[in-house]
């Protein structure tokens, strides 16, 4: 597995214009997005290239307030979403990234979940013939942090994955909401290895840089490596401090040959 930086939660202290260099000085060859929109995607291309990086996940635009986590869901939203999903392939296509994490938003009162689930569907399949080179990922986020989300367990993304079976749509598992939401870790990664194309870490409960003594990580990480997981690990954390001192945690996972610094 190999690591990568999500520039906008590791480095999210500096300015955008400066995290790129600040993960390549830290060892990172790789890098996350959550939402590159902000400046054109030849600009990001230019930067990544200067740095040595490569750009490997990004998330579908979202439009606060009432879309603030996603808009792949929103019966009412649908040729916005679709719209917007343009931009993302648009940053993919520019930079060279394959993944894209697409968020569905919330359960709305004011339409049934099956609606929602039969609209989020649809989307996806959509989405997913657009350019089959592109990944595709579904990642619940944990109740505690995002209730009313339209998925809290992998479960709830996996029973989608096994409804649409597209070839190029899998499962972002993280850690941290899986820890988060009470589940066990190694038993999550046993029933759903099969559909994890990407994985984050965080430590819980607030966030900041991960503890493998604790919440069962370390046996996460040695079961991704037995299953031969061949992606990246994202790190979609605020540090306490200072980034760079806060990697040391990883550093077990590289002296046991699990992992490298992509």
């Amino acid at each position: 597995m190999n690591f990568a930086a999500n520039l906008s939660m590791l480095y999210g202290r500096l300015p955008l214009a400066d995290r790129f260099a600040a993960a390549a000085v830290d060892g990172f060859g790789a890098a996350e997005i959550l939402f590159p929109y902000d400046q054109s995607p030849k600009w990001y291309a230019a930067r990544l290239q200067q740095h040595g990086l490569r750009l490997v996940l990004v998330n579908t635009p979202v439009d606060a307030p009432r879309y603030s986590m996603g808009l792949a869901a929103q019966p009412g939203a649908i040729a916005q979403f679709r719209a917007s999903f343009e931009a993302s392939l648009d940053v993919c296509r520019s930079t060279g990234c394959a993944a894209v994490h697409v968020m569905p938003g919330f359960v709305d009162s004011a339409f049934g979940v099956e609606q929602q689930r039969d609209v989020f569907m649809d989307n996806l399949r959509w989405a997913a013939r657009q350019d089959r080179e592109i990944m595709l990922h579904l990642e619940p986020l944990n109740q505690i942090d995002v209730p009313a989300y339209f998925y809290h367990c992998p479960q709830g993304a996996v029973g989608i994955l096994d409804a649409l079976d597209e070839p190029n749509i899998g499962l972002q598992f993280d850690f941290y909401h899986v820890v988060k939401q009470g589940l066990d870790l190694a038993g999550e990664l046993e029933k759903h290895r099969h559909w994890v194309r990407h994985v984050q870490v965080a430590g819980s409960p607030q966030r900041n840089e991960p503890d493998l003594r604790v919440d069962g990580l370390l046996a996460g990480f040695e079961q991704l490596h037995r299953s031969g997981y061949p992606g990246f690990v994202g790190f979609e954390y605020r540090p306490l401090a200072h980034a760079g001192v806060g990697l040391e945690w990883a550093c077990p996972l590289v002296e046991n040959g699990w992992a490298r610094w992509a």
